[in-house]
């Protein structure tokens, strides 16, 4: 591998690790404090990425429309709290699934109504749209490097929130001991309220930035739940620096693994063999990881303090 290649892959890595804590971060923060199982959450990153396209079509104004899909991420995870989930924390995991599950379905087949079928993208806005010059090979999208150093500030955000603030307090604490958190006399259903609600925001936030990356198309997020959980996992549920260091290293794997791969495969097999084993030992490194950490470590590299 070039070393032009290895910093390619790496930055890809660390963008594609950006975008998995803005998931990670609300889906391990339900799933720690709630212990509720949203299978949704990957439907949410794909209503902001929706959002984008719309407000974009609406306004022309890409910033203007981060704003506005935002807000109205946050006021649909809301809605879905207050109309469906808060009926369903006192029930099993199994009917959570169940549950959330029809809402992916209802959701992906709502934006086909909508948007129709067809993938639909959105240009990054005017001032991120060119490259920066790293080698004399290399140029690498700016808005790529936005898309890192945003990841960045909101991990730093939350970790300042989480760690600093009283409502960041009441988290931490939902997470480990919820029922003493609510004989202490906290309204137990408004920080579920509004842990879910900056769930829904940041998911669909990480849509939002992903819009001018991936194609926008139904069904977008399953996929990528898939990894999210997995993340979480590797991190430790409930823990923001968790999510953080993990979907990093979760990113980097996934991306450079790729190429790795399929680079030790064609000293094996010939070129076009490798091109086809390569990416499917690629995409089972992660798993793997996973399951490493759940034998060596089950609560996660990173999980919260008072977790056992």
């Amino acid at each position: 591998m070039s070393l032009t290649l290895l910093l390619i892959q790496c930055l890809n890595g660390l963008q594609y690790g950006a975008l998995l804590f803005l998931i990670s971060a609300g889906l391990t923060l339900v799933f720690g404090v709630m212990g509720f199982i949203n299978l949704a959450h990957g439907v949410q990153y794909m209503v902001g990425a929706y959002l984008a396209f719309a407000y974009v079509s609406l306004t022309g104004n890409f910033m203007v429309a981060v704003i506005l899909s935002m807000a109205t991420a946050l006021a649909f995870g809301l809605l879905l709290e207050y109309f469906v989930f808060r009926h369903l924390y006192a029930r099993d995991h199994l009917d959570q699934v169940l549950a959330t599950f029809g809402i992916i379905i209802f959701l992906n087949e709502a934006m086909k109504v909508i948007f129709g079928p067809a993938t639909l993208t959105v240009a990054p806005p005017d001032f991120l749209s060119g490259s920066i010059q790293l080698t004399e090979t290399l140029r690498y999208p700016v808005y790529r490097f936005a898309t890192i150093l945003m990841g960045l500030v909101v991990a730093a955000l939350l970790y300042v929130t989480v760690s600093f603030t009283r409502v960041g307090m009441l988290i931490r604490a939902g997470a480990t001991t919820p029922d003493m958190v609510s004989a202490l006399g906290v309204n137990i259903q408004r920080l579920f309220m509004i842990v879910f609600g900056v769930g829904a925001m940041l998911a669909g936030f990480a849509g939002v930035i992903a819009a001018p990356l991936f194609s926008i198309e139904p069904g977008m997020g399953d996929n990528i739940l898939i990894v999210a959980f997995v993340v979480i996992i590797i991190g430790g549920i409930g823990s923001i620096r968790g999510a953080f260091f993990a979907a990093l290293l979760v990113g980097l794997i996934d991306t450079m693994g790729r190429t790795l791969a399929t680079s030790t495969m064609g000293l094996i097999f010939g070129p076009s063999m490798a091109n086809q084993i390569g990416p499917a030992i690629a995409s089972m490194l992660i798993y793997i990881l996973m399951a490493a950490i759940l034998v060596i470590r089950p609560q996660g590299l990173f999980p919260p303090k008072g977790a056992t």
